[in-house]
Parts: C-alpha cells; sequence; structure tokens
C-alpha cells in the first residue's frame, strides 16, 4: 500500500490501525498471512465510518468477523483489512412476536444464549454455529433444519455510493448456503441485522441447544478447522462423497481431512493455506472423476492466490 494511503488511514484511525498484522490470529482455521492494515470496529456506526473511509480511497476491503468459513492466502490480503466487534444487542420481547436487534459482529451462540435466558426461542440451531452474525446474513448459514432465511426480518446495510440502507429478508434472495450479497459480490457491509424470535420454556430451550451441541460434538472433529468445506450437492453429502473418493484423513503438509468428517480440513499447527488449497483442489478432481459431481466451496478465498476455483 502506497505511503500516502497509510499515512491518511493513520491520520483517520489512529491507534485502532496496525500494518503489516498476520490474519493467522483472526480467522478459526489459524492461517493466513499478513494484512496491509489491520483495523478494530466496536460499533455499527465505526463500522459505516470505516466502510465508508476506505471505499473513497478505492482501496481493497476484507470484513471478518469471527473468521469461520474463510481461507486466508499465505501472501496475505492487501489493502485494508477490517476486524468487526460491533456487538450491541437489544431485545424487544413486548413485540408480537419477539424481536431481537444486534449488529453485525455478535456471535451467533451469544445472541442464542442471550435469547434463550429471556425465554425466547426460534435461534437454537445457531447455537452451534461458530461465526458472526454479520457471515450468518450475508451466507445465509444454517444447521439442524434452522436458517438465518427461516429467522432475519430485516437487516441494515451501507453500500458503496449508496448510504445506509435497510432490506427485508425477501431482498436477500436466499438460497441454500447463498444470498444475493454472496452471488452477485455486491459492495456492501452488513450493519445491524432484527430478527424474528418465538416465546418459549427457558430449560425446553437450553435443553435443545444441549441436544444440537452434543450431536456436533459427536459428529464434527475438534481442532482448527474453516468449518463446512463444500456445500452439499443437491441430494447428497460432500462429505460422504470425500470419503467414497478414499480421501479421509489425507494430508498434506500439515493440513488434514478429517478422519471424523470428511468436509472438515483440519490445521494440525502451522499449516500454510497452500496445503489446504491443495485438499480443496485434490477433494474437487477425485470426486469430479469418480461420481461426476462438482463440489462448490461454502468458504471463500480471501487475498492474492494464483489460480481461484
Amino acid at each position: 500500500m502506497e505511503e500516502s494511503l497509510l499515512a491518511h488511514l493513520r491520520a483517520v484511525f489512529g491507534d485502532r490501525l496496525q500494518e503489516n498484522v498476520p490474519l493467522s490470529g483472526y480467522t478459526s482455521a489459524r492461517i493466513g498471512g499478513p494484512a496491509d492494515a489491520l483495523l478494530f470496529v466496536r460499533s455499527a456506526d465505526e463500522l459505516a465510518e470505516a466502510a465508508e473511509t476506505v471505499w473513497g480511497l478505492n482501496l481493497p476491503f476484507v470484513l471478518l468477523g469471527g473468521g469461520s468459513n474463510v481461507l486466508v492466502s499465505d501472501r496475505g490480503v492487501r489493502g485494508v483489512v477490517v476486524i468487526n466487534r460491533a456487538r450491541l444487542i437489544q431485545f424487544d420481547s413486548r413485540a408480537e412476536p419477539p424481536t431481537v436487534t444486534a449488529e453485525s459482529g455478535v456471535t451467533l451462540n451469544d445472541l442464542a444464549q442471550r435469547a434463550a435466558r429471556l425465554g425466547l426461542s426460534g435461534m437454537e440451531w445457531a447455537a452451534t454455529v461458530p461465526g458472526t452474525l454479520g457471515g450468518a446474513v450475508y451466507g445465509n448459514a444454517g444447521a439442524f433444519d434452522g436458517d438465518m432465511a427461516g429467522n432475519l426480518l430485516a437487516a441494515e446495510l451501507i453500500a458503496r455510493g449508496g448510504g445506509r440502507q435497510t432490506w427485508p429478508v425477501e431482498k436477500m434472495e436466499y438460497g441454500y448456503r447463498s444470498s444475493r450479497l454472496k452471488r452477485e459480490r455486491l459492495p456492501v457491509v452488513i450493519l445491524k441485522a432484527r430478527l424474528g424470535l418465538q416465546r418459549g420454556d427457558p430449560q425446553a430451550i437450553q435443553s435443545k441447544m444441549a441436544q444440537f451441541s452434543a450431536r456436533r460434538r459427536s459428529t464434527q472433529p475438534p481442532g482448527a478447522s474453516l468449518g463446512s468445506m463444500f456445500k452439499n450437492p443437491p441430494g447428497d453429502f460432500a462429505g460422504r462423497l470425500i470419503e467414497a473418493a478414499g480421501l479421509k484423513g489425507r494430508r498434506i503438509g500439515n493440513a488434514e481431512i478429517s478422519p471424523v468428517h470428511a468436509n472438515f480440513f483440519i490445521n494440525h499447527g502451522q499449516t500454510k493455506a497452500a496445503d489446504v488449497k491443495a485438499l480443496i483442489d485434490l477433494a474437487r478432481q477425485t470426486v469430479r472423476k469418480q461420481f461426476d459431481v462438482e463440489l462448490e466451496l461454502e468458504i471463500e478465498l480471501i487475498g492474492e492466490w494464483e489460480n481461484e476455483p
């Protein structure tokens, strides 16, 4: 990044800005090269300010919440990476039905747990999902027959050149682990979301979340991973196909296709993003050759890559 642009960012953001920071500490897989500039935001207003400033300088801009579902290249990210720590939550328990409005840096588990303590149901599925509300809204995260499309009422966004906007859920055009924002890569940032809930018994809600957590622990591997690597093809499961292709437990460097669940790739320590990418390519090529199925990534590749899929 040019020194004049860095100087401008320093002047605007002060000690909130860090330079040449490895992103491995900000991703769930513990993988990733350096960001030219790293900026922390702690409110929706700070996030909007950061987006408008970076867009105004015509700099590349990457937003990270919990850092799940992303693979950051070893060469890192040019431009500005914003770490979203905007976490205000406001419940309206008297509304009918009750709602919650939360900033996009809120973790899904925190949101689900706080709703449960108030006797508000509908977010039980989210207690087991890593990541933040913004990422869930963007990618229609889901688990255990629940997803963001079933909860979202509206999202507050800021669009490049278009200011703040409120999108009702219908405008998101949700599909399986997809949204209009994700498919079209629109230049917007999710600031907040308003979700619909239902009234329930706190003990019953907690029990349901505990059951989901136990199921997840029994079927998904521990350790540093990106989350589910591929979307499930229609009528099938990515993990089943990768296992049937004989790739369960395959390693490249310190990256491994998990022997517990083949749709999870594990970092066994000091793993290179290039090794994970090599496993991704191997899985796609082998499944394509053996079953004539094209696996589609659920995760996103971030940073400088020689050959993106």
